[in-house]
């Protein structure tokens, strides 16, 4: 008996079999390469990636003036806090850690008791800095700020803690020099006896990426 072989529908099902794994590789293909290009978008944004924490006691000191022409010198591993005619002026000596310019943004004060919380103010709640400051990477640098109303939200309390010599804490919000990558540190000024204030650091966390914890 003689099979009539239907070469027309073998023809289109080895067709369709060819797309299908032709279909399949290029799904594979794509998805590998996408894969490649995040772990290289990765490696090149780790590359960009600013870090602050407190200068180390042995960098140089930090001469930071205010737009009221009151100076400071800061030493390695301090901070300033003081309350002047009308003002209260913070100031923290830093170092970069990261691999990138660090292009520092705004700040918040934050309430006492609260150095190691897991989470730090909204963004939109920071003060915006009156001037541009950055650090380069492996540099040291500084950060400052200044309440100048005596009604605005911080001030009171900034200017207690201070006159009282209590500890005062301090986020900071930063990114890379693309304004990128953004970041929040949270510092404390501990009063010493000597009437300085030294400067350490609680928290990072990461505003544009998964938290590094």
């Amino acid at each position: 008996m003689t099979v009539a072989v239907d070469w027309v529908a073998v023809s289109s099902i080895t067709t369709a079999g060819a797309t299908l794994v032709l279909a399949v590789a290029t799904f594979a293909s794509v998805r590998s390469a996408n894969r490649s290009a995040r772990v290289a978008e990765r490696s090149l944004l780790a590359g960009l990636r600013p870090l602050l924490v407190q200068s180390r006691p042995d960098d140089p000191p930090q001469k930071v003036g205010f737009q009221d022409d009151k100076w400071f010198r800061i030493e390695g591993g301090h901070g300033a806090a003081e309350v002047g005619d009308g003002a209260v002026y913070l100031a923290i000596a830093l170092r970069n850690v990261g691999s990138a310019i660090a292009v520092l943004h705004g700040w918040a004060l934050v309430e006492e008791g609260t150095m190691g919380a897991p989470d730090h103010p909204p963004v939109e709640h920071f003060r915006r800095l009156t001037r541009d400051l950055y650090i380069g990477p492996g540099e040291a640098g500084f950060w400052q700020g200044a309440f100048r109303d005596s009604a605005e939200p911080g001030f009171a309390d900034a200017r207690r803690a201070i006159e009282e010599r209590e500890r005062l804490i301090i986020d900071v919000l930063y990114g890379d020099h693309e304004l990128g990558q953004r970041s929040i540190t949270r510092f404390s000024l501990i009063p010493r006896d000597n009437g300085a204030w030294f400067a350490t650091v609680g928290r990072h966390w990461n505003v544009d990426r998964p938290d590094p914890r």
